[in-house]
């Protein structure tokens, strides 16, 4: 009776504390405990498995999507320590100082929505603009303006082309993580975009 206590116990110390060691020396030791011939179980085959990330066509595959439909003055691809960012730049989805949707800009994003969909990962939608500021009925700020384009793209990305809500989150940087300088028009246009960040 106390052998069987003994092994009981070990069994479940062990199990609170499981990891894949601890568990083949757990199997290992009971086995000892109750006479059986003594050898090395394995839990796991020594061969490393195989590892697999979502983000490892992502980035070949957009990249195919932009240069297969000439989106490359348009949509830019960045990969960080955040995961891969599609900067998709203001000419191509909203127009100026709007933030509804062009008809064009939902193809682009239906292209898009095809891709990063099958992904397990969470995605954010960032809104952001250049330095010129904008004081309207509809957009008293760039903040609100920033913010209300991440929304829009969002929504439509969820209700339209199936991206899940739990996923995805929204938020509005004005002019505050520009791309370029403002000092220029060109760099201005870079800075007015639409970011969809998959998260890694």
């Amino acid at each position: 009776m106390i052998t069987l206590l003994l092994g009981l116990f070990i069994l479940l110390y062990t199990a609170s504390n499981l990891d894949v060691q601890k568990y083949e020396k757990m199997v290992n030791a009971i086995g000892n405990v109750f006479g059986s011939e003594h050898k090395t179980i394995k839990i796991f085959p020594e061969k490393e498995l195989p590892v697999t990330t979502p983000l490892t066509s992502l980035k070949s595959e957009i990249n195919n999507l932009i240069e297969k439909n000439n989106y490359s003055s348009s949509i830019k691809l960045e990969e960080n320590s955040r995961g891969v960012t599609i900067h998709i730049l203001e000419d191509i989805v909203f127009p100026s100082g709007s933030a509804e949707l062009k008809k064009s800009s939902k193809i682009v994003l239906q292209q898009l929505a095809a891709i990063i969909r099958r992904l397990p990962n969470d995605i954010r939608i960032e809104g952001h603009t250049d330095n010129v500021p904008i004081n309207t009925y509809q957009f008293p700020s760039n903040w609100h303006l920033s913010v209300s384009r991440a929304l829009n793209t969002a929504y439509y990305l969820m209700t339209e082309q199936g991206l899940d809500p739990e996923k995805l989150s929204i938020v509005g940087y004005s002019e505050y993580k520009p791309l370029e300088s403002n000092q220029t028009s060109d760099g201005k246009a870079a800075n007015r975009r639409v970011d969809i960040v998959i998260i890694k």
